[in-house]
């Protein structure tokens, strides 16, 4: 069965490197991911844009508008990119340049949404500095995808995070589709009320576990961990709206995608790893066609 990983990161973030190197023992570069990708009939993933101006600042404040994927010198065939938005400097006087760059990459081909950083960036994502942001989401037919949850990062503040502050900004913003990223763990259940109560609200399931065979094993022998997850699945109930990410490099493609295939009852699998991509991102059809 095809796979899409619709959340990994491909961006010169210390922290990436690190746990790649510690925790989860990936190859922690194109190559190294186009080689997972290969071995696990991965046939495009989707990057989330993100910088840090100095080696360790994730969330680095000073950051431009838009963030992209900042690893290696260009975005490879094989993945796209939903642009990251620092609101910090979305108020500034120079916030409409920033606009205007975020609005110049939403229109290459490759760039299949937006990513907001909630909880690392200390703002609500229904405060008014990102309405632009959603004007330019709904004028491209782009979705916004967010993090929710807890943060990689102790500077992160986890009630900017909460995965309720989307339901807010779903009601105030029909015209777009929205990502909760990680089923707002541990908020699961509340994420869950959010996208069954919302039809303009996704979730994705990357995040979960960090780290190497042994820590999956830990967690997916673990009734308690597992059902702390599948309680919120069958709560939603809304299995069209559930996808596949891996939040790669922090877990190993493979051994993601046997978690995920333990979570999810088997009627749904093919929906959340490959067909539910297609609702939510509308550009990925022509990326795949794209490359044969």
């Amino acid at each position: 069965m095809p796979i899409i990983d619709i959340h990994i990161h491909l961006s010169d973030i210390d922290s990436f490197h690190r746990t790649a190197i510690d925790l989860s023992k990936v190859d922690y570069s194109a190559a190294g991911l186009k080689a997972e990708f290969d071995k696990n009939d991965v046939i495009l993933g989707i990057g989330m844009g993100v910088t840090e101006q100095t080696k360790g600042a994730f969330p680095d404040s000073s950051s431009p508008n838009p963030m992209g994927l900042d690893l290696e010198e260009k975005v490879p065939s094989f993945l796209m990119e939903c642009v990251g938005i620092n609101p910090n400097h979305l108020g500034g006087e120079h916030a409409q340049d920033e606009l205007d760059r975020i609005e110049a990459r939403l229109q290459a081909p490759e760039v299949a949404g937006i990513k907001l950083y909630a909880g690392y960036y200390h703002h609500y994502v229904y405060d008014k500095i990102y309405t632009p942001v959603y004007e330019l989401a709904a004028k491209y037919n782009v979705p916004v995808v967010i993090h929710t949850g807890d943060t990689y990062s102790m500077n992160g503040l986890l009630k900017y995070a909460h995965p309720l502050t989307v339901d807010e900004l779903a009601f105030q913003q029909r015209g777009v589709n929205f990502m909760i990223c990680h089923l707002g763990d541990p908020w699961v259940m509340d994420a869950a009320e959010v996208v069954a109560k919302n039809p303009n609200v996704y979730a994705d399931l990357s995040g979960l576990v960090v780290g190497d065979r042994p820590h999956f094993e830990r967690f997916m022998n673990d009734p308690l961990f597992m059902d702390h997850f599948r309680r919120a699945l069958v709560y939603s109930d809304h299995y069209e709206k559930m996808l596949f990410g891996t939040d790669w490099p922090l877990a190993p493609i493979d051994l993601y995608a046997e978690f995920v295939r333990r979570l999810v009852p088997e009627q749904h699998h093919e929906k959340v790893f490959y067909e539910n991509a297609f609702d939510l991102f509308p550009r990925i059809k022509q990326r795949i066609e794209d490359l044969g």
